[in-house]
């Protein structure tokens, strides 16, 4: 009898082996494991995956180390400009009195950056001799006015660390408040009250289209030397501004005055009468006797308030050029004006149409009187603080003491002869120095 050979595996209706590969064998069959033809692709693919894993995992260790290493070098660098800024001296001066403590605060990089969109060119308001100024939004929407300094030099350095130091024992609502500073950069940063209106420079010299009536400028004038007053007889410490001029007094959105910028202020002790130091100024408002014998005194600010007062009755610039020559001092054509009885020929008419020819011949007065060219004939900012109260209350007239100062002066005998050419001398080197590039600023 033949034997037959049943091949399990070649049966098509039913296939022995449903996960694997069927091998016949005598009488039975075995199923092995299929070989799959995409194992050796799927080991590597883990192994690719493995290795970028760990290779990013290294990348974010060292990123994370290298991250840790830059703060610690900013940190470093910025406790560094902390040191070279004095920051250990405004920290002591803070906390040494509660009321400035209160008042003056010593801010973040971070914060400043933030309020100022890493200082856009867009923020910025303005500028002066000491720095760029930045409007600021800080995280508690408060609008601040931010002031960085222009170039590293450590003289501009010093100035902005006195303004801080000056302003932070300041307290009078025509100064500029002072809300603190950032010491962490490279050059310090200073943040100040947000002025909306601009300087009085920008009123009164055709920049804007909004023209003071007499009656504000009045009001400015008074506001700016009740400011100058404070600074040199009722504040904690006697302090010279040095920089008195119109793009230095701001004005708030109601007008109101504030004296600002203090980056070249000297303060002395009380029973000081003045302190030799570099002359430092502004072309037009420098003070002829200080520029000459280096000696400041606080009737160095009563010359530069005459300036602006000379600026509030004529709205000419401080230095201008005239028929007859380039770069006249206002300074000594308004008094030759005021001694020639010829003040309408300068006064601004608008003032005359507003009807404030008699108090404008009055504040003419006691301009001439601050225009002096001797200090200790210039009033002082408290009596010229009288005058201007009395002015605006409609108090004084032309034969009041401050206004007969001048005339009484310019009558004496000891003015005529050699003392008047002497004069006028005087007058005509102020514009040696008006003309001269090596008057710091």
């Amino acid at each position: 009898m033949p034997r037959y050979y049943i091949d399990e595996c070649q049966r098509p209706d039913v296939y022995p082996c449903q996960h694997g590969v069927c091998i016949n064998m005598l009488g039975t069959y075995r199923c092995s494991a299929k070989k799959s033809s995409s194992s050796l692709p799927g080991l590597i693919t883990v192994i690719a995956i493995s290795a970028g894993f760990g290779l990013l995992f290294s990348l974010l260790g060292v990123a994370k180390i290298t991250n840790k290493l830059k703060q610690q070098r900013v940190k470093k660098s910025r406790q560094n400009f902390f040191k070279k800024n004095h920051g250990l001296l405004l920290q002591q001066l803070i906390s040494s009195s509660k009321d400035i403590a209160e008042r003056t605060r010593i801010f973040s990089l971070e914060e400043l950056e933030q309020a100022t969109n890493k200082f856009d060119h867009n923020r910025i308001l303005g500028g002066g001799g000491h720095g760029t100024v930045y409007k600021g939004i800080l995280s508690d929407q408060h609008v601040v006015a931010i002031k960085k300094a222009k170039i590293v030099v450590q003289r501009e350095i010093d100035q902005f660390i006195n303004e801080v130091v000056i302003l932070s024992q300041t307290n009078h609502r025509n100064v500029v408040k002072l809300f603190g500073c950032c010491l962490e950069a490279e050059v310090p940063l200073l943040v100040y009250e947000f002025i909306s209106n601009g300087t009085l420079a920008f009123y009164l010299h055709g920049q804007s289209e909004n023209h003071l009536s007499w009656k504000d400028r009045l009001r400015i004038a008074l506001e700016t030397a009740r400011a100058i007053a404070y600074l040199h007889s009722a504040a904690s410490i006697s302090v010279y501004h040095r920089d008195i001029k119109c793009a230095n007094v701001l004005l708030t959105d109601t007008l109101t005055a504030k004296v600002s910028d203090f980056g070249a202020s000297r303060s002395i002790a009380i029973d000081e009468t003045g302190i030799l130091t570099a002359v430092q100024g502004t072309y037009g408002y420098l003070d002829p006797e200080y520029y000459y014998t280096s000696r400041l005194t606080e009737k160095s600010d009563v010359y530069s308030f005459g300036v602006i007062l000379a600026e509030l009755l004529t709205k000419v610039t401080p230095v201008f050029s005239s028929h007859s020559s380039e770069g006249t001092s206002l300074a000594s054509h308004f008094v030759s004006l005021i001694r020639d009885n010829r003040l309408l020929d300068i006064l601004d008419s608008q003032i005359i149409e507003e009807g404030g020819a008699q108090d404008a011949e009055v504040v003419a007065r006691l301009a001439e009187a601050c225009l002096s060219l001797k200090g200790e004939e210039r009033p002082t900012m408290r009596q010229v603080e009288t005058t201007l109260e009395d002015v605006h209350n409609s108090k004084v007239h032309l034969d009041s003491p401050i206004t007969r100062v001048n005339q009484n002066a310019i009558n004496d005998q000891s003015y005529k002869g050699n003392k008047g050419d002497e004069g006028t001398r005087l007058y005509s080197l102020e514009k040696e120095f008006i003309q001269s590039s090596e008057i710091p600023r």
